[in-house]
């Protein structure tokens, strides 16, 4: 038995109890975690924003130590350190045949299987978003983990699993960020705090922070931030004014509400780039009128776990650990044990801090 979070219904409270793991069979991995991310993501799938079978283990950012493999798992052998991949690619759909290997259809195939049963009453669990990450230890497919890079604490790598594939993603894949160019990053939390880094690391001359909370600014201009705006009805027209009224050149709304995404594309200048990561509800709608689509040449989009590819990316991102350039520690705003993921996703709800991690 091991304990985990779980969650017994959607918009009920978590509950952290023990559950009964199954031996790793043919083609899975047993792995020991030694930390995991409270993110964003973990509250929508709570509160049904985002639809998965429940009950579920929750938990989809993390790294851990192998425990034991399945019958044909050559990657990883007992003892590897890995990284937890929520979201492994198919390779034979038509999106991972165009090598978009971050819109497989078939990526979350797995959170539909059962996963666990509960200790104390034998009931079947799913894995929130295949991984089920809080958790002691879990066992997924072997498509969902991924040799650690070298000379990252696995404490730290778990970050990688999620908020720094997309927060860089984000910023180098999904809207080219080009040295010299300015840019605005929407909400200071995981996501947000890692994007201003890539934003750092990608060259930009103006890096501008937004968010509800004064209290971020310190963590975002560690980040990378040469400016900060504490959001209100007037924050396109503040950034206008730190860019010659022009705009940035490029927004990362990385919160995923109706009112965010409208005022990071009015903060982008003209034939800019708005790239939106924040997940949002069906009720979110953002309303543009044809004229100012014509007028104002921007470029909206859309942004799926930073259009990354784990398997390429993480080589490149250890790199830029090892080499002083991506501070993965100061995207951590407190260390918590698996009894405090309750409060870690009141602390989401009240937009503190940026990333909680689970440290096992």
């Amino acid at each position: 038995m091991v304990r985990a979070a779980v969650l017994p219904a959607v918009g009920a409270p978590l509950e952290i109890t023990g559950i009964e793991l199954p031996e790793p069979g043919p083609g899975r991995v047993r792995v020991a975690l030694a930390a995991a991310g409270v993110c964003h993501s973990d509250l929508s799938l709570s509160d049904g924003t985002m639809r998965v079978p429940v009950p579920a283990v929750l938990g989809h950012e993390g790294a851990g130590t192998v425990v034991a493999v399945g019958e044909g798992v050559t990657h990883v052998a007992p003892g590897d350190g890995v990284v937890l991949n929520w979201a492994p690619s198919c390779g034979s759909c038509h999106a991972c045949v165009r090598g978009e290997v971050w819109l497989c259809v078939n990526a979350l195939n797995g959170a539909g299987e059962v996963h666990a049963r509960r200790a104390d009453d034998g009931s079947e669990l799913h894995p929130g978003l295949n991984v089920a990450a809080f958790a002691e230890e879990t066992v997924v497919p072997a498509g969902c983990v991924l040799p650690a890079p070298a000379g990252v604490p696995l404490t730290d790598a778990a970050l990688l699993g999620c908020a720094v594939l997309t927060g860089y993603g984000a910023v180098h894949h999904a809207a080219r960020v080009r040295e010299g160019e300015s840019v605005a990053v929407f909400g200071a939390g995981g996501v947000g705090l890692a994007a201003l880094q890539a934003a750092r690391i990608a060259g930009a001359s103006r890096i501008v922070a937004v968010d509800v909370s004064p209290r971020k600014e310190e963590l975002a201009r560690r980040a990378g931030a040469t400016d900060y705006v504490v959001a209100s009805e007037n924050t396109a027209r503040e950034i206008r004014a730190l860019t010659d009224k022009q705009g940035v050149d490029v927004a990362i709304e990385c919160v995923g509400r109706a009112t965010t995404i409208r005022t990071a594309w009015e903060s982008t200048r003209r034939g800019g780039r708005t790239t939106v990561v924040g997940i949002g509800g069906k009720d979110q709608q953002v309303t543009f009128n044809a004229l100012e689509l014509f007028h104002w040449g921007r470029t909206l989009s859309g942004c799926v776990y930073g259009n990354s590819d784990p398997a390429r990316d993480l080589p490149v991102l250890a790199a830029h650990v090892r080499e002083g350039r991506l501070d993965l520690g100061a995207l951590v705003t407190e260390r918590i044990t698996l009894d405090g993921i309750p409060a870690a996703f009141d602390n989401v709800i009240a937009g503190r801090g940026g990333r909680a991690l689970v440290v096992f």
